[in-house]
Order: structure tokens, then sequence, then C-alpha cells
């Protein structure tokens, strides 16, 4: 068989195949009033067309656990239980068709309140149902509102959200959470030291910037079972020559985080820093997961520029990663699994409704 195609388990979760959806954010949930963060038809018919494809495991796109956690006014969110019921439509549909539901809960720090990307990706005001967006220290991302430093109180205040947002993903029928701690949002604004310019319990060591990733993780485990998966994406390096996040930082990561109850590492790179040189290029981040699944007891997945089913069944069959997450190529093509089943040999679930005709 494929390795594409063999079954993946993770605590009592079973996924049928290695073929993940990535979290890709849509902007497409209302800005305000009751329905703010919801999920609607778009993101329904988004998320069950690529599970009717034969997709094994759908993580869903970056929720805020907070109002002021979203990247823009548009982005889905989960504080209260209206999300939780709009979501729960896309969740039921999704394991009817075999795929297993995942959700991305997410802060945006420092590079929230910004717009959509077709509309500019700039700030926006309360004019624009805009807010003052929040970090490790007052230090902006360039282009962005510079953002509220927040204080011990208020860090703390931040993870009874996180707990609230993993209990609500529970009631909507999620069966993975994943703490999005990548691309130069909340997590890892506190990670890197471009971002991180504290000199409290939260800043200057590397166990210091990794305190807020860590108490996140565990006020997560502490409300989402046991005998389900918790993932984490992390930006294995911020593609600075000095004064960033690193490769190394990230193995070390792992080390940790393994022993607080995360299960598998989605591994990205960069969004911390601006003006980077970044070598984007078929597989081009994969050799920061492989080195952390091989340096450490961590599973992994590997994401960025993976787009042809022999590429993805070479990183698996090289032990570079164990699933392989299909963003762009996903978007263009929903049924993406069913062509590499056919290249590849390997099995996936096909509708009734379309598989029956010969």
């Amino acid at each position: 068989m494929s390795s594409l195609f063999e079954p993946y388990t993770l605590r009592s979760v079973t996924v049928p195949n290695r073929v993940w959806m990535p979290p890709m954010c849509q902007y497409s949930a209302a800005p305000d009033g009751l329905s703010q963060g919801v999920a609607d038809d778009w993101h329904f018919q988004h998320y069950g067309a690529r599970a009717a494809g034969g997709t094994g495991l759908i993580i869903v796109e970056a929720t805020g656990i907070a109002p002021e956690g979203r990247i823009s006014p548009q982005d889905l969110g989960l504080w209260n239980e209206t999300q939780a019921g709009g979501l729960r439509r896309i969740t039921d549909f999704l394991k009817s068709q075999g795929t297993v539901p995942g959700i991305q809960l997410a802060h945006a720090g420092r590079k929230a309140s910004t717009s959509r990307p077709w509309q500019g990706d700039r700030p926006v005001g309360p004019d624009e149902h805009g807010w003052t967006p929040v970090g490790p220290s007052a230090e902006p991302y360039p282009g962005l509102k510079v953002p509220h430093a927040l204080t011990v109180e208020e860090i703390q205040d931040t993870l009874d959200k996180w707990r609230a947002s993993a209990r609500l993903a529970l009631a909507a029928g999620f069966q993975v959470v994943e703490i999005h701690g990548a691309h130069g949002y909340l997590i890892g604004n506190f990670l890197s030291p471009h971002s991180n310019r504290r000199t409290d319990a939260y800043g200057g060591s590397f166990e210091n910037r990794i305190r807020y990733a860590v108490e996140v993780v565990d006020a997560v485990r502490e409300v989402w079972p046991d005998d389900l998966p918790l993932f984490f994406r992390l930006s294995a390096t911020d593609w600075l020559e000095e004064g960033g996040w690193t490769p190394d930082d990230s193995v070390a990561l792992a080390r940790v985080l393994t022993e607080h109850g995360v299960d598998l590492m989605d591994v990205s790179t960069g969004g911390n820093a601006a003006g980077v040189t970044i070598p984007v290029g078929p597989d081009y981040q994969v050799p920061f997961a492989a080195r952390i699944k091989r340096e450490t007891d961590m599973p992994v997945a590997a994401v960025g520029e993976i787009s042809d089913p022999g590429q993805a069944e070479k990183i698996l069959a090289a032990g570079d990663a164990d699933a392989v997450l299909i963003g762009r190529q996903l978007l263009r093509e929903p049924t993406w699994a069913r062509r590499a089943a056919r290249e590849l040999g390997g099995d996936v679930r096909i509708p009734p409704q379309y598989g029956w005709r010969p």
C-alpha cells in the first residue's frame, strides 16, 4: 500500500490516510452582530467539498479564542455557543464522509486587526470593526499597529480564553485541536527574541520565552480529553541570520511539548519577521519537520509547496514526516486525494452519490 494511504492513529483517533488539509483562513465570517465569527454556508461547502474528495483530516482555519484574537474582523471565532453551533454542522458532515475534523485555535497577537488580504492586508480601525492588538511587547510588526504589551495578569486571562475555546471545540464535535504557535501570532511573538523584549518571567532566556507556549498547552490539555490528540503549529525558523527563533530552538521546544501532552508538531516557518529571504519552492520546509522527527520523540506533519502525489509519497517513504498537509493544491483541486490514490494505487473513500457510476 502507498504510505500516503496508510491509516494513522494518535490516541483514540485513527485518520484514514495521510492526506491532511492545513488551516487556511477564509476571512468570510460576519464582522459584527450576533453572527460575528460564525461559520456560514461558505465554510460548510468549502470544508465539505474537501471531505467528500477524500481528505483524511481537515483542520479548520485559524479560529480566534477571543474577539481580539482574530487576524481580521471576518475571521472565525470560538468564544461562544452560537459559534460552536455553526461549526457543529461542519463537523457532523465531515464525520459522515469519514474525515476527521480538527480545528486550529489561535490568537493573532500583534498581527491582529487587519483587513482581508484581498483588501490590502492593512490595519483596520474601529470604523471597520478593528481593535488594538496585543503582544508580549509594544513592538509592532512592520506596517501594522503598535500592540499593547500584555501584563502578567492579562497573560493569565488569555489562558482562561484558551481553555474556554477548547471546551467549545469539543462541544462542536472536533476530534483534534491544534494550537497556533506559528507565523508571528501571539505564541510565536513570545517565542522569538525578535518580537519578545520582556525582562520578566516571560522574556529573555529560552526557558522564559517558551513559558507562554507551555502554559497554553497545559491550559488546553486541562480541558481537552486525554483520548483526543493535540497538535501544535510551529514556525521552525524566523529566517533571520541572528536575533530570531531558530531550528535548534524548535527541536528543544518539541522535546518540552512532548512532555506536556502535544501529540504532533505541524511544522511551518516564518511570519514573525518582515523583509527576510525565504527560499520558497517544493519541499522547502520539509527539512525542518524531518529534523524534529529525527531528533525528538514528536511526530510531525510537513507543509509547504507539496502538490504532487509522488512528491508527498516520497516525503513519507523517506521518514521525513508522518503526514503531509496539502494546502494550495486542495484549494485548486478538492478531490486531490482521489487523484493521488489513482496514481499511487491507494484506497480512498468515494461518496456513493459519485462512486456508483462506472
